[in-house]
C-alpha cells in the first residue's frame, strides 16, 4: 500500500474517550440521555447516542486529558425536539441559537436552513456537546451510494421532510403523482448526500 491508496483507505471513528474525574456520576449522566451502554472490558464505561456508528467510553485510566475537555458534537434532524427531549430528562440545555451577519443570534435558524441551528450542554465534569440540526448535508459529505438512516426517528423526520417537498411538487404539476414512492426514495437519497433535490 501506498500513500496513493490512503484516500481509498476504509477508517471509520468508532470509539472516542470522554475525560471525566468521577466515573460513576458520568455513567449516571450518560444512561440519563438515553444513550445504550456497551458490554466492554472491566475498567472502561462505553455509550453510544441512539443512531450513532461511534460511541464514548471513559475510565479511571483511559486519558491523561484534564477532566470537562472534551468537545463534541451531536447532530438531529430536529433540534427543537431533541433540546424539549434533554430538558425533560433533567439535562440543562442552553437555549437554541444560529448563526447570523452579526455572529451567534437568538432562537431557529429563520430559513430553517442545515448546519445552522444549534444549542450545547455539558456533562457534570463540563465536557461540552453541541446539537446541532442537520437535514441535509453540503455535497461530497455522503456518497449517495452509501446513503442510509441510522435511526427509525432520522428516517421518520426526512420522510416528513420529502413529503412537504411533495406537496410542493403536485402542487407545480396540479396533478396527483402516483410514482411518489421513486420520488420520495429520490428526495430522501438527494437530501442525504447533499445534491440537487428533485422539484
Amino acid at each position: 500500500m501506498t500513500t496513493d491508496d490512503l484516500p481509498r483507505l476504509d477508517v471509520k471513528i468508532e470509539v472516542l474517550v470522554l475525560p471525566v474525574s468521577d466515573v460513576e456520576r458520568a455513567k449516571e449522566f450518560y444512561g440519563r440521555l438515553g444513550w445504550r451502554l456497551d458490554a466492554t472490558p472491566p475498567g472502561i464505561v462505553q455509550f453510544t447516542p441512539h443512531g450513532s456508528a461511534c460511541s464514548v467510553q471513559f475510565g479511571e485510566a483511559l486519558t491523561d486529558a484534564a477532566p470537562g475537555s472534551g468537545k463534541g458534537y451531536l447532530v438531529v434532524a430536529d433540534i427543537v425536539a431533541a433540546r424539549d427531549a434533554l430538558v425533560a430528562a433533567g439535562v440543562e440545555v442552553g437555549e437554541i441559537f444560529h448563526g447570523g451577519p452579526g455572529g451567534r443570534e437568538p432562537g431557529l435558524d429563520p430559513d430553517h436552513g442545515t448546519y445552522r441551528s444549534r444549542a450545547t450542554f455539558a456533562d457534570p465534569d463540563g465536557n461540552q456537546w453541541l446539537l446541532q440540526e442537520i437535514t441535509s448535508r453540503l455535497p461530497g459529505r455522503v456518497d449517495a451510494s452509501e446513503a442510509a438512516f441510522s435511526s427509525v426517528s432520522d428516517l421518520g423526520a426526512a420522510l416528513r421532510r420529502a413529503e412537504a417537498a411533495h406537496g410542493e411538487h403536485e402542487k407545480r404539476t396540479g396533478e396527483r403523482d402516483a410514482n411518489w414512492p421513486d420520488w420520495y426514495a429520490e428526495y430522501l437519497i438527494a437530501e442525504r448526500a447533499g445534491t440537487e433535490l428533485p422539484t
